[in-house]
């Protein structure tokens, strides 16, 4: 039976439901997604690797299972790309870095055997910036395998680190990606791309077997079509992870959305971005008068002041010269794609132990600060970015320098955000709006979302591929 394009464009929950009622054949669903893969993957440099033998294989294994009644979970047969830095065992692992193309584990990263219990099928690798950005990079080319092309428009870039995850959920050659975050990499990928991102709570997603950038910022988290899709994939990656020196608790890791008991206390951030687009304040606006409209009070609350961006980017410099000492010692980072990305490493490394621990201090501070805010608010709101994609040629460290608040602040505390999509610019480029909520409160970030994409439908849309 042919699959056409609007079944892979479904969301996870309804490609959920027509294969647990056996409507939709796992093993037809992932051929479909890979024949979409091998059409569109290396037009848009999506992917670091496919893996159409293994997902081919685990999609056999999931109709068995469904056939014989074990039905595993909402994910079970359900198709997905992750980043190359989560390691598959057996498979290359490259970092999206030149040094590390024949890199191989033997055991899988804890997100990739979460998600393979779910019943997920992996489909390949998804390309990213090289480490992940770790070491600074200019140009969206700074990658092994070049610069990701966005569907909306292949003349513009994906966004951060994450740029293979958002270009494969956004032109349907998944049903959803997985992707990291460690200062706008989540958030950043799903508003250039129109899909909706999850960053979790600090330490809620096990980080065992995925590279380090920074220890104490670095988050992984699900690029979907919905933010249900999103809590859906987060329950199935939640939990405490042995493996990680950062990860929380199980009674706190462990995810499972359950909708908030009363009405959520909302505000928007004044200011949240210097001078935003035109079309990115009247998509916003439009935003908010939808959420009022259906019944949602909303206020309005400035972000703390302070060297927080300043600081974020001390402890970033400091840990990622410590988490790739080797390579920049080494000398082997010469070999990286990026110009930035070959010197990065060495400025990094003259980052004093006075300036850390003070960064640190001035952490403790805006987490305190930030607490304040939410004892008044469960949910802040602002635009995603505040512009529509940049073209692929654009030097991001001259022409793509605005200051981001809100990713430093919500990176540097660990606080939870979910981007979705609420608009284009006038050039068709896709616009997100961003709920950022308290530590732990995943949940309320989630429902306020999910309130917006019921009363809309700019989830729905996806580019005329050709």
């Amino acid at each position: 039976m042919a699959i056409n394009e609007d079944v892979l464009y479904l969301t996870v929950r309804e490609l959920g439901e027509r294969i647990r009622t056996r409507q939709l054949s796992p093993v037809e669903l992932n051929q479909a997604y890979l024949v979409r893969c091998k059409k569109y993957g290396h037009q848009l440099n999506a992917f670091a690797m496919l893996m159409p033998d293994l997902a081919l294989q685990q999609a056999r294994e999931a109709q068995d299972e469904i056939e014989q009644g074990h039905y595993r979970s909402p994910l079970h047969g359900i198709p997905y790309a992750a980043k190359d830095l989560l390691a598959v065992a057996g498979y290359p692992t490259t970092w999206g870095a030149r040094p590390y193309q024949k890199q191989l584990f033997d055991r899988d990263a804890t997100v990739i055997r979460k998600l393979r219990d779910a019943g997920a099928i992996l489909l390949g690798k998804a390309a990213m910036i090289e480490l992940a950005g770790g070491l600074g990079y200019r140009f969206a080319a700074a990658s092994a395998t070049g610069a990701a092309r966005n569907p909306w428009n292949m003349n513009c870039w994906t966004c951060g680190s994450s740029s293979g995850s958002g270009a494969i959920v956004a032109s349907g050659m998944a049903a959803f990606a997985v992707g990291t975050e460690t200062w706008g990499s989540i958030v950043c990928p799903s508003a250039f791309c129109g899909v909706s991102g999850l960053r979790p709570t600090f330490g809620r997603v096990g980080r065992g077997g995925a590279m380090a950038l920074s220890y104490s910022m670095d988050k992984i988290g699900p690029m979907c079509r919905t933010a249900d899709d999103c809590s859906l994939v987060l329950a199935a990656v939640s939990g405490h992870d042995p493996l990680d020196a950062g990860s929380l608790p199980e009674a706190k890791a462990r995810f499972s959305f359950s909708p908030p008991p009363k009405p959520l206390r909302i505000a928007r951030i004044e200011k949240a971005w210097e001078k935003p687009d035109p079309d990115v304040t009247a998509a916003f606006e439009q935003a908010l008068a939808v959420l009022q409209q259906a019944g949602t009070t909303i206020g309005s609350v400035p972000l703390p002041e302070g060297p927080f961006e300043t600081a974020g980017g001390i402890v970033i410099n400091v840990e990622a010269a410590s988490a790739f000492s080797k390579l920049i010692e080494s000398g082997e980072v010469a070999q990286l794609s990026d110009p930035l990305s070959r010197i990065g490493g060495y400025a990094a490394q003259t980052v004093t132990s006075q300036d850390f621990i003070r960064a640190q201090r001035i952490r403790r501070i805006l987490q305190q600060k930030m607490d304040a805010i939410f004892q008044q608010f469960d949910v802040l709101v602002a635009p995603s970015l505040p512009i529509g994609a940049s073209t692929l040629d654009t030097n991001l460290e001259t022409d793509l320098s605005f200051a981001d608040p809100i990713g430093g602040i919500g990176n540097l505390c660990g606080l939870p955000a979910q981007s979705v999509p609420c608009g284009f610019t006038k050039g068709g480029l896709p616009i997100g709006i961003q709920f950022l909520g308290q530590v732990l409160n995943d949940d309320a970030v989630i429902a306020t979302a999910e309130r917006y994409q019921t009363h809309t439908d700019w989830h729905r849309k996806h580019p005329p591929l050709n």
